[in-house]
């Protein structure tokens, strides 16, 4: 009787083994980490509200532009807030002068830039030119998990001068903002294309 006992324990760890087994063969995996589905609005623009400053632009109907009132912030100093998608477009405007000339300023956009060199696995460097409108600059594309993944400068060489700043105000994580990047990063451009200085 105690074989008896025996043999069958053997068989259902046998029987529970072979079903343990078998189903470690089946093709389950984890589902990867996803993000929820962004729906953008239509684009449209229309001009900037930046009277008493030298420049004007478009701006996206979906953002809102504000005075910089932080502390330090100079007369024409906006902030561009993107809420929807929790982003600010932080510009800059100052005038060209002995106090600030054009090429301290572009060292120090370039700078800022390359401060994101830490976290950053690229910057590309794409040349701004509009000589209808005067406008000339530079836009910098930073690749990775950095603060700030775009930053331009646009100029007329002689009077006026403006660096913008995309951040997102959270966690640097391009995986999750690539798909507002690409949507703002088209703002970004058309607000570049339709600056105009007074």
């Amino acid at each position: 009787m105690a074989t008896q006992f025996l043999t069958m324990r053997l068989a259902f760890v046998f029987l529970a083994t072979l079903f343990s087994l078998n189903s470690c063969n089946s093709d389950y995996s984890p589902k990867p980490r996803a993000y929820h589905r962004i729906l953008f609005p239509e684009k449209q623009y229309s001009l900037s509200a930046t009277q008493g400053c030298p420049f004007t632009f478009e701006i996206p109907q979906y953002s809102q532009l504000l005075d910089d009132t932080n502390k330090g912030s100079q007369p024409c100093w906006k902030n561009l807030d993107f809420n929807a998608y929790n982003a600010r477009l932080h510009l800059s405007y100052f005038k060209i002068s002995s106090e600030a000339p054009l090429e301290q300023l572009t060292e120090d956009a370039r700078s800022f830039v390359f401060k994101h060199t830490a976290k950053a696995t690229a910057i590309d460097q794409q040349p701004i030119s509009i000589p209808e409108t005067g406008v000339t600059g530079l836009q910098y594309t930073i690749q990775g998990n950095t603060a700030s993944n775009i930053q331009f400068y646009v100029t007329d060489s002689e009077k006026h001068y403006l660096r913008g700043a995309l951040y997102f105000n959270e966690r640097p994580n391009l995986d999750s903002i690539q798909p507002v990047l690409d949507f703002l990063k088209t703002d970004i451009q058309h607000i570049i294309n339709t600056i105009r200085w007074k």
